[in-house]
């Protein structure tokens, strides 16, 4: 009878096993949530061949390549203003450049000026995030008061107000759009941490002394982690917007460089005579924007274990 109990037992356990998911399971089924999703799906290609479009051209600059068409900042006034046709697939501007060239060589610009942005407000958000959420008190108060007071001005203007006292150029114009988007993560993680410190595994490594530090990054935010990869996400369309915004007002990359923004704003006037030299950049940043927010909603529904497929 007992053995026949301990092979019920060892049976009852390997039941129980099979339902038990490994780790890499979840991120299996996080994949297939994500796949079962469209319009992730095509965001996430959208995605992928701008990064590959970008890094193809960056490449081939710094090995002395040519892999467009034409020379993206090389101006021929005897062509300006063609329409689109079989030699020039979305025409040339006023200075006889080709259009499709330069939408080609502003991808590398725009989604850097997207991930380096992204990467600055996020780490600065995380970090005043995670301290005001953990510590409380006056510190929360001071922080998300100086946070709201951010949040009070719109982003463009103060973006404008950053490059007023940086001045213009592609790198001033990256940290003035990670410093608008700072409380925006920090707020998110707040949230997050204020929920996440209450739980038992936090005060049991307050119990046994790990250091506040350790704390906050072994035990809390690998369990925010989701909600800041899909802010981060839809924070790199928001980059690309505002690079394109100031751009727009001749604030962001100078000429001759080529950049969907400064493309919209140097065309504003043909509007009527070459419209042309505003709808492709337009929808370059269109597509671009759209791509991130299918894949930042797509990430939000497979990161959920609500969400996610049976």
């Amino acid at each position: 009878m007992a053995t026949k109990h301990s092979s019920n037992s060892d049976d009852n356990l390997q039941q129980v096993a099979e339902y038990v998911e490994k780790p890499e399971s979840q991120l299996k089924l996080m994949w297939e949530t994500l796949r079962q999703n469209k319009a992730a799906v095509v965001g996430l290609f959208i995605i992928g061949l701008l990064v590959l479009i970008a890094l193809t051209v960056w490449l081939s600059e710094l090995m002395g390549l040519q892999i467009l068409p034409y020379d993206p900042n090389y101006s021929d006034m005897s062509k300006s203003f063609i329409w689109p046709n079989a030699e020039h697939w979305f025409g040339t501007d006023q200075l006889g450049r080709d259009l499709f060239s330069r939408i080609l060589d502003a991808a590398k610009i725009s989604l850097s000026v997207g991930v380096a942005a992204v990467a600055i407000s996020l780490s600065v958000g995380v970090i005043l995030g995670a301290i005001a959420g953990y510590r409380g008190g006056k510190t929360d108060t001071a922080i998300m008061r100086l946070m709201d007071i951010m949040l009070a001005i719109p982003s463009i203007l103060l973006a404008i107000a950053f490059m007023a006292a940086l001045g213009k150029g592609l790198d001033k114009a990256i940290i003035a759009i990670g410093l608008v988007s700072i409380p925006e993560y920090a707020r998110i993680v707040r949230g997050s941490v204020l929920s996440v410190k209450e739980n038992d595994y936090v005060h049991a490594a307050k119990i046994i002394g790990n250091r506040t530090s350790g704390i906050i990054y072994k035990h809390i935010l690998p369990n925010v982690i989701s909600v800041i990869v899909v802010r981060a996400t839809l924070g790199i369309s928001s980059a690309v917007l505002d690079t394109a915004a100031l751009g727009f007002l001749g604030l962001g990359v100078q000429p001759p460089f080529a950049e969907w923004g400064d493309m919209l704003g140097r065309a504003r006037g043909f509007i009527f005579s070459a419209p042309y030299t505003l709808i492709f950049p337009g929808i370059a940043i269109t597509i671009t924007v759209l791509a991130f927010n299918l894949l930042g909603d797509g990430l939000r529904d497979a990161l959920d274990p609500k969400s996610r497929i049976k």
